[in-house]
């Protein structure tokens, strides 16, 4: 039996304190430039929390906006706003920044997060009023100290400061005196990357009903690696935001694939629970801070927001067959494997058309593909173009010369099974998924049949290998296999009773 989708939570934290002081981009910057314009002008450039909440692209994301709505938003999109915006969505939420240091200092188990006792005092009554955060999660948060104390922490270059507003709320100490793989800069984000996923998994426990309790194991696909000197990216970020996420009957580890890494965890979380070594596991990935910004430069340039201000996550629930739910169909996968090349007609033809040709399927069987989701609105003014488009242009085309697709429909198709890019770029976030607890909801009500999710990734940024990489697989109705087919526990011990039952009275009555 096909595993099935239970459900997804979708977060972002809106994070510009930490995009202003430790994006990548502007780290950089401030070492190879730091008297240049960009530096000078960046802070003209930073929306407000409203202004990011009403923003298209993230109420899509977090489940208030149907991409189908979406789609008919004229490009560009920032400078249009959704009427009456929640922070809340149907999928999860968009957390303030001074929530978030607060929910990101909770997940700190080693005593390196320091906040401001007054920061603390005047914010956590407002992440006391989030619906998912639980009484365990505020325990945590420590009363804070003196802001003098950071600051001496700064000072000494023992720490990485954190600001909100501008002005110095806390810090990030290091983990370990001369350890790099603890210095205060990973251990910052480390443990942003953790909250962030702390939140989405306790939205997606929430979205889909399930007991914390019933969860058996998580796997993490972040971006994100965490170890030390002897072991620098040992891991596990699953097991340690299932600590905080109150997870108590779950194991896990960590998997790792950069930007196609969410495909692969959703393959393995579907294959353990269909071979019946776990019975519910999630997928989760949490967001990358020096990923804020990464673009700012090219938004400062053209007079834009710096769009990238936003941490962003994500949990999907696996579980086994309940008749009802869609399925992952492990039938159905397409492999990028060491001898596909790189060439764009080979990458496609090996996620896409190969898997679906072994089922005797076309892409005509396939109401949407989601492959790279990311947003134009960030990616087309920094020269990357439209990145989903891109990949519906190669897929309708080798359709064509499949003879599946007239090359009339090329545009029709485009539109009829595409989707407009609406992830922040975040590596990992866009890649597929951010489409799964949409597809799940449109398949279970009857709009769809089936949905190719497509993860694809740059092996190359490891700097171990050129190669290219990518896996894809299909969700689809769900083939009543289920509870239907399935014999509980319970139904075995009362047939097994039965039949000894019988066996005693035929001895008996010889």
């Amino acid at each position: 039996m096909n595993s099935v989708i239970k459900g997804s939570g979708y977060c972002l934290a809106y994070t510009p304190g930490l995009m202003l002081q430790h994006g990548s981009t502007i780290v950089q910057e401030r070492l190879v430039n730091p008297d240049g314009e960009f530096l000078k002008e960046m802070g003209k450039h930073v929306r407000s929390f409203e202004d990011c909440v009403a923003y298209w692209p993230n109420q899509v994301y977090i489940g208030n906006k149907t991409p189908e709505e979406f789609a008919k938003v004229e490009f560009p999109y920032f400078d249009k706003k959704v009427e009456n915006a929640n922070r809340y969505g149907h999928f999860g939420e968009i957390m303030p920044e001074n929530e978030f240091l607060l929910l990101a200092q909770a997940c700190d188990c080693f005593e390196v997060f320091y906040l401001d006792k007054d920061f603390v005092a005047a914010n956590k009554g407002e992440l006391a009023k989030d619906p998912v955060i639980t009484e365990a999660i505020l325990a945590r948060v420590q009363e804070g100290v003196e802001n003098s104390v950071i600051k001496g922490f700064v000072d000494a270059h023992e720490a990485e400061p954190l600001f909100y507003e501008g002005k110095l709320v806390g810090c990030v100490k290091r983990a370990h005196d001369i350890d790099v793989n603890l210095s205060a800069e990973v251990m910052l984000e480390n443990l942003m990357n953790k909250a962030s996923s702390v939140l989405a998994v306790l939205h997606s426990l929430k979205s889909s009903n399930v007991d914390p309790l019933s969860i058996e194991y998580v796997i993490d696909c972040s971006e994100e690696a965490c170890g030390d000197v002897n072991q620098r990216g040992g891991g596990n970020f699953a097991k340690a935001v299932a600590e905080i996420a109150g997870l108590e009957n779950a194991t896990g580890s960590d998997a790792r694939g950069f930007c196609a890494g969410p495909s692969h965890a959703m393959i393995e979380a579907a294959s353990l629970v269909k071979a019946g070594a776990f019975h519910t596991v999630l997928v989760i990935g949490g967001g990358c801070v020096p990923k804020l910004a990464m673009n700012g430069k090219d938004h400062v340039k053209k007079e834009l927001p710096m769009l990238e201000d936003c941490l962003g996550s994500f949990s999907i629930v696996v579980s086994e067959n309940d008749g009802v739910s869609a399925e992952i169909n492990l039938d159905i996968i397409g492999r990028h494997t060491v001898g596909t090349g790189a060439a764009p007609q080979n990458v496609i033809g090996s996620l896409v058309a190969d898997p679906l040709e072994k089922a005797g399927l076309t892409v005509n069987d396939v109401d949407k593909f989601s492959p790279e989701m990311q947003n134009a609105d960030i990616t087309k003014p920094a020269g990357a173009g439209d990145v989903p488009m891109a990949n519906y242009k190669m897929i309708a085309a080798l359709a064509v010369k499949k003879g599946w697709l007239e090359k009339a429909d090329l545009a029709k198709f485009c539109e009829e099974k595409g989707l407009v890019g609406y992830a922040p770029t975040q590596g990992h976030i866009p890649s597929g998924v951010p489409y799964v607890g949409f597809a799940k909801e449109s398949i279970e009500k009857g709009d769809m049949e089936r949905v190719m999710i497509i993860g694809k990734g740059s092996l190359f940024l490891g700097r171990m290998t050129n190669l290219f990489d990518g896996v894809s697989f299909l969700i689809q109705k769900n083939t009543g296999k289920g509870q239907g087919g399935a014999v509980s526990e319970e139904e075995i011990r009362s047939l097994i009773a039965k039949s000894m039952k019988e066996f005693a009275q035929s001895i008996l009555g010889a």
